[in-house]
């Protein structure tokens, strides 16, 4: 379900042509549909329905303040991960009574910070960390409400890079020594925990690795309640997978169907942590071709837009759809790598993948963009990072300016005698 569709041959987002936006802001650029967005949103915290829950959207996954507007708007929380992304996420009006702070290298600087902006929860990785918020929170004079992120060892049948929830792997606190560490919580004076945690992955296209992962949590959650310990909140973390070529997803309400019933009578409010299915259709990256190389072995798509706007390809092998913004009838297909000016091998947006053939001048679409897009770019070869635009109805917003060669030496400095 996304509002990216073709009339008459013309990629259109909501009621605006594409390329009537190109022309106005230049290429490359990231567009996002808000209807898309507020949509998605909405069926995920309807799948959940039948539970108290909490929707806390991964504000890695796109953190543009005006997304996190249009969320916050809908009733959405936030994972957060950095101080940064904390920020961000209170910049957009989310509630910070709804906002979960995970992430396993917490400094000292961003408890204090969170704390005092009186968030939700921190999701806890170590037991150092758990000394730390304690002493921090000690020092403020309050009580730190913590959950323990476990770490399940299940297989979660995604990308190493973004598998978390293996024995191996650098994320929580082992489930054989959550007891424990709970147990050190609970006599600490500056501890609350009223949590359990766990994420176990990212792009995650079965509910099975969901499911085990659950029944263990809940198993944690009940062992503790048994203990005396008021666990009010189940946090089962996200990772739910999407479409962006041909894999097959589940919806939604497939996954709620699976994992709502082992939920049910854990007596406490589920925290689903949910990005890519909300953002990742909601955007796509718009590119311009320079050039169409003809190379011994292969054809080059050479494109304005390179792996420092859009690194997926490049870092997970990720693949995206990738079509003219324009289509033409009676254009043959070819076989082509879709790549950027970058000056290494790795900068490529698409490999071997069959497309329209396509000239100079033309706008091409890379669909599916707009969850880790924009918020992994970099200035790589010093490139200047791209605009967003948002749309709404008949109307564009940019919501992020392109930036200039004055940004990208901005903070910069040249000492005396040099």
């Amino acid at each position: 379900m996304n509002d990216f569709v073709y009339r008459n041959g013309v990629l259109c987002c909501e009621e605006l042509r594409v390329s009537d936006i190109a022309k106005k802001v230049g290429t490359p650029f990231y567009l996002y549909s808000r209807n898309t967005l507020v949509n998605h949103y909405r069926v995920v915290d309807q799948a959940f329905s039948a539970l108290e829950h909490i929707i806390c959207f991964s504000v890695k996954s796109n953190s543009n303040v005006a997304i996190l507007r249009l969320l916050a708007n809908e009733g959405a929380g936030a994972d957060v991960v950095s101080g940064g992304e904390l920020f961000r996420a209170l910049k957009g009006g989310i509630d910070p009574r709804k906002i979960v702070f995970a992430g396993l290298g917490k400094t000292e600087i961003e408890i204090e910070h969170a704390l005092g902006e009186g968030i939700l929860l921190f999701n806890v990785e170590s037991s150092q960390e758990l000394m730390l918020i304690n002493r921090v929170a000690e020092r403020m004079g309050v009580e730190a409400p913590v959950a323990l992120r476990v770490n399940p060892d299940i297989n979660p049948k995604t990308h190493p890079y973004v598998a978390t929830g293996l024995k191996q792997s650098k994320f929580g606190i082992p489930l054989k020594a959550a007891m424990a560490e709970y147990e050190v919580a609970q006599k600490l004076p500056g501890l609350n925990p009223i949590g359990v945690h766990m994420h176990i992955g990212s792009q995650i296209l079965e509910s099975g690795p969901f499911e085990n992962g659950v029944n263990k949590l809940v198993k944690l959650a009940k062992s503790l309640k048994v203990l005396g310990m008021d666990i009010r909140y189940v946090n089962i973390g996200g990772g739910f997978g999407i479409q962006y070529t041909d894999e097959e997803a589940l919806t939604p309400d497939q996954y709620a169907s699976a994992l709502v019933p082992l939920l049910e009578d854990v007596g406490a409010t589920i925290i689903v942590e949910v990005g890519r299915m909300i953002t990742g259709n909601s955007g796509i990256l718009v590119t311009t071709v320079l050039y169409d190389k003809h190379g011994e072995e292969k054809r080059f798509v050479v494109v304005d837009a390179a792996m420092n706007d859009l690194i997926r390809p490049s870092l997970y092998q990720a693949k995206h759809h990738i079509a003219p913004v324009n289509q033409r009838e009676g254009v043959r297909d070819v076989k082509v790598d879709v790549v950027g000016p970058i000056c290494e091998s790795s900068d490529f947006l698409a490999r071997d993948f069959t497309m329209q053939e396509v000239k100079q001048g033309d706008l091409l679409a890379v669909f599916t963009a707009g969850a880790y897009g924009f918020s992994m770019s970099s200035n790589y070869n010093s490139r200047t990072r791209v605009p967003e635009i948002l749309v709404w109805g008949r109307k564009a917003f940019v919501i992020r300016r392109r930036e200039t060669y004055e940004d990208l030496v901005r903070g910069e400095a040249i000492p005396d005698g040099i």
